[in-house]
């Protein structure tokens, strides 16, 4: 089976559990199940962080005990924690992650390190929960556009990448690839503001946005992966790597998509 194969038949597969349970798994399973979606994804974290094999699985127990019981525990103050959640991480994708890759940070020390996985895995957490709760058709859409980006991006750049995005960083990302996940985030802004009525112009500029943040959480993941001098972050995803490999990108874009919908919510 060739590599291409192999990462088109995981996501199908992955595809195939993951929109049924988005459609028709109620609140209480979908939380569950993304809680031990954030457990896995932390482990992996902590591998590329070199924690002790012991340390790493208390980490990513911890952070697993947390996605299960905040909701439930905090209860009326859960909305109050979820948005503080998403407004760290809007902060640090906006700011913190583009002057780390700027400023080529190792930030190697286990305690820099535990605070920024749960910066980065928490507030995704709770966005799947928040747009999970304003309907599949939301998180769908939002997850779309990482979807369609990471495809275009990937076959765009296999056939026609010349020019590197960040070599330094990730040798495999070039500007051909970004420039056709553009030009399919546009085509698919064009069909939401057909299908769905909304204005064009405000959508591409959505979509540009979310463009950037899902190329800002690869490169991010890509250089801590670097750093660390691992390829990838697990093994669990033929194809793919492991469970961060697949959702480093919606790390960035989901946070700040919802902090987006916050925003529009409460202007209404």
């Amino acid at each position: 089976m060739t590599p291409l194969l192999r990462r088109v038949l995981t996501a199908l597969l992955l595809l195939a559990v993951f929109v049924p349970a988005v459609l028709w798994a109620p609140a209480w399973l979908w939380a569950a199940l993304m809680a031990g979606m954030i457990g896995m994804a932390a482990y992996e974290w902590a591998r590329l962080s070199h924690f002790p094999p012991l340390s790493a699985r208390a980490y990513a127990g911890l952070l697993t005990l947390c996605a299960l019981v905040l909701p439930p525990l905090l209860a009326a103050d859960w909305p109050a924690y979820q948005t503080a959640l998403i407004v760290l991480a809007v902060g640090f994708w906006l700011v913190a992650a583009p002057l780390w890759l700027l400023g080529r940070w190792h930030a190697t020390q286990p305690f820099i390190r535990a605070v920024v996985g749960v910066v980065v895995l928490l507030p995704t957490w709770a966005a799947l929960l928040y747009l999970h709760a304003r309907g599949p058709g939301i998180l769908l859409g939002v997850m779309a556009i990482v979807w369609i980006a990471d495809t275009a991006a990937f076959f765009s750049g296999r056939h026609f990448g010349r020019r590197k995005l960040a070599p330094a960083i990730s040798p495999g990302k070039t500007w051909e690839g970004v420039a056709g996940a553009f030009v399919a985030l546009a085509l698919y802004a064009s069909a939401l503001s057909l299908l769905a009525g909304m204005p064009l112009l405000w959508l591409l500029l959505m979509v540009s946005g979310l463009l950037y943040l899902s190329v800002l959480g690869d490169l991010f993941e890509s250089w801590i992966k670097r750093v660390s001098g691992m390829k990838d972050s697990g093994d669990m995803l033929p194809g793919h790597g492991g469970v961060l490999d697949r959702i480093d990108a919606l790390t960035a874009t989901l946070p700040v998509a919802t902090g987006m919908l916050m925003w529009l919510e409460h202007a209404a």
